[in-house]
């Protein structure tokens, strides 16, 4: 075999080896390094702060955030799918570390044996989430407390997510325990498939200029559920109430279950709410259970739907 040969046959043996390495999904943007798993590009960030660039493309892959501030981010948003890889029986991310950032990500057929599978866990920390898509899985996004902590939402949607199916109870399309605060912002929520779409026991609510079309709702309940009750703001959305429903005594339910927080002076104003095409029942836009004085503005409400009713 000549030294040509040798070469030649050296070289064609590189070149698979290199586009595999150039394939590697998971890229360190301060550092350049790729990585196959998802999880690996994390843990090398460690406890310090990194930018995960994520490449177009379908994983079966999941990753837990342990420490530092990471944030994960599509290099083409919307063509980054997070399909059904799910860590600790949880999430597809699970997130403890002291702050995430998610941006342009898919996460969808997120499914586990007690009914809580979500596209992301958060057990602590903040987390800012911006033009994700959460789709046909049991829930979008579940977080554990943190009442120093404050979640963000913002231009993403919520599609065919819920379930009250399994023994852990209902799941949701957005469920946040008790956090500082919940602030979501340009967001659509649309064909749950069970629960409420946005269930909030943080002590503080920000939600404006997002709609919840119910319309093709299974089994659904609420539209927002603040169970513990908090303050802030609800302005500038759109509310459709579907015909499919477990509850469709309100649209927006305050201290159903507890009055862990002060309601006093929450805000309403400004929205828009109607019933499907052949929905005919009597509901309530406003049903409130603290009996603190709220302040319920003008709200554009469609036939059959009462503003406020205390219980």
């Amino acid at each position: 075999m000549t030294k040509l040969t040798i070469a030649l046959l050296g070289l064609a043996l590189a070149v698979p080896v290199l586009a595999q390495q150039a394939a590697a999904p998971f890229t360190v943007q301060e550092s350049g390094r790729r990585f196959y798993r998802l999880d690996d590009a994390v843990k090398a960030i460690g406890g310090g702060d990194g930018t995960i660039l994520v490449a177009s493309g379908r994983y079966k892959d999941c990753a837990i955030q342990e420490a530092g501030r990471v944030a994960y981010r599509a290099i083409e948003p919307g063509k980054a799918v997070f399909d059904g890889g799910i860590c600790e029986g949880k999430a597809a991310l699970v997130l403890r570390g002291r702050e995430a950032v998610v941006d342009g990500l898919v996460f969808q057929n997120m499914r586990v044996g007690d009914g809580n599978g979500a596209g992301i866990r958060l057990e602590k920390g903040p987390l800012t989430v911006t033009n994700a898509l959460f789709r046909d899985s049991q829930e979008g996004i579940l977080s554990a407390d943190d009442p120093s902590a404050t979640m963000t939402v913002d231009r993403s949607t919520f599609s065919g997510l819920g379930t009250c199916e399994h023994s852990a109870g209902c799941a949701h399309s957005l469920y946040i325990g008790d956090y500082g605060g919940l602030v979501v912002t340009r967001s659509r929520f649309e064909r749950g498939a069970g629960g409420h779409y946005v269930k909030s026991r943080a002590a503080r609510i920000e939600v404006r200029d997002s709609s919840f079309d119910d319309t093709a709702g299974h089994a659904t309940n609420y539209m927002i559920d603040l169970p513990a009750g908090a303050t802030g703001t609800i302005s500038g959305n759109t509310f459709v109430q579907g015909k499919d429903k477990e509850n469709h005594s309100a649209f927006i339910a305050v201290a159903a279950e507890a009055r862990n927080h002060p309601s006093a002076g929450l805000a309403v104003s400004d929205n828009r709410a109607s019933l499907a095409p052949g929905v005919t029942w009597p509901t309530i836009f406003v049903a409130d259970w603290s009996h603190e004085p709220l302040r319920i503005g003008a709200n554009q409400l469609g036939k059959g739907i009462g503003r406020f009713e205390a219980r």
